[in-house]
């Protein structure tokens, strides 16, 4: 099972990256995919969700600068970010999730720095 990844980098302030998240080794199609981030010393907060159906949620900062989608045929999930500002600074992770009778499976990327930076 994998999760990979990519995208991420140095950008300035107002300008965009696009995430890209490659899984393997389970079937992602049956799992709701989400974008994570975590600056050090804070939590990991959960930035957009995207269900299976794909019905989407969005932490209230990103709203309308961020969109996430999913390419089930390619097993693959992205975060298009814009208007990017130096408080979305962080490491990014890709996570796919899926609940069964009496557990919840959960499996993580290794993450990719964004530095949002003049």
């Amino acid at each position: 099972v994998q999760l990979v990844e990519s995208g991420g980098g140095l950008v300035q302030p107002g300008g965009s990256l696009r995430l890209s998240c490659a899984a393997s080794g389970f079937t992602f199609s049956t799992y709701a995919a989400s974008w994570y981030r975590q600056d050090p010393g804070k939590q990991r907060e959960l930035v957009a969700r995207i269900t299976r159906d794909g019905t989407t949620d969005y932490l209230d900062t990103v709203k309308g600068r961020f969109t996430i989608s999913r390419d089930n045929a390619e097993n693959s999930a992205y975060l298009q970010m814009n208007g990017l500002k130096p408080e979305d600074t962080a490491v990014y992770y890709c996570n796919a999730e899926r609940v069964f009778p009496g557990r919840r499976v959960n499996y993580w990327g290794q993450g990719t720095l964004v530095t949002v930076s003049s």
